[in-house]
């Protein structure tokens, strides 16, 4: 009732998005985080009550460079729109593009142990040239195109392939150092490389300017804006057939994969 009293001051609002997962554009039993599902409620938390600021809890791996990319530019739209500053909360990674999300707040929060960065693009895949062969089966594959028979699993790795997946992953990689100098430029130290794809853990992480400082959401948010500064979550819900889908293969193998590439970094 006391924002319907007169001359009765409303403690500040922070919007909390909770940004958990692997990064995908979504169109299975789980679907990730993606853009177009994302849309709705980020709009909310930006809209909604008048926020003093919007805070993002971040835990990904990462995901869809393209999926990180919108996002991530989703949430910077709002925030020069509004005039809303916006807050980055780390918990146990931010890597890949993770980290994307990461650089779309004005400042990034971390935990001792938190992982990272990560920017960086990579693909990866099993060859078996000579698992056909060596079974008496064989290979029948015609195309109209030269180049639509590429990196074959089934057959050896040609030069003229690994060219031309390297002329992908390039534009990709470059477009994920423009977003980090873009938004972390001026704090990140001259002359070091930073865009290898190696990780660091909590104040390493803060030495390279990769994040600002030590500290956790609730603790942070009440230095910032008072010890009343009411907090409200918002977070995606599953819908009761994502919920019940579990025995479904489709999300046994989202889940297989999205575990494969916490993985990567040991969690």
């Amino acid at each position: 009732m006391r924002r319907f009293v007169p001359f009765l001051k409303s403690p500040p609002r922070v919007a909390v998005i909770r940004l958990q997962g692997v990064i995908a554009n979504g169109g299975r039993a789980t679907p990730g985080l993606n853009d177009a599902g994302l849309a709705p409620l980020i709009e909310k938390a930006f809209r909604r009550g008048r926020p003093a600021a919007v805070a993002l809890a971040i835990n990904s791996p990462g995901g869809s460079p393209v999926q990180s990319a919108l996002i991530a530019a989703r949430i910077r739209r709002l925030a020069e729109e509004r005039g809303i500053p916006v807050h980055a909360f780390v918990e146990d990674i931010a890597a890949s593009g993770g980290y994307w999300l990461a650089t779309a707040a004005d400042d990034i929060w971390v935990d001792d142990s938190s992982l990272l960065g990560s920017i960086g693009v990579i693909s990866a895949s099993f060859g078996f040239p000579e698992f056909l062969a060596r079974h008496g089966i064989e290979r029948r594959v015609h195309t109209a195109g030269k180049a639509k028979s590429f990196l074959d699993p089934f057959r050896p790795e040609r030069p003229e392939d690994v060219a031309r997946l390297r002329a992908i992953l390039e534009p990709i990689h470059e477009a994920f150092k423009r977003q980090v100098a873009a938004r972390r430029g001026g704090r990140l130290p001259e002359g070091e490389d930073l865009f290898t794809g190696d990780v660091w853990v909590g104040q390493a992480a803060v030495a390279k300017g990769l994040a600002d400082g030590v500290a956790h959401l609730v603790p942070k948010l009440k230095s910032l804006y008072g010890d009343k500064v009411k907090i409200v979550p918002y977070g995606i819900r599953r819908s009761l057939l994502q919920r019940l889908g579990g025995q479904l293969l489709t999300e046994v193998l989202d889940q297989a994969e999205e575990r494969a590439l916490w993985a990567r970094y040991g969690l």
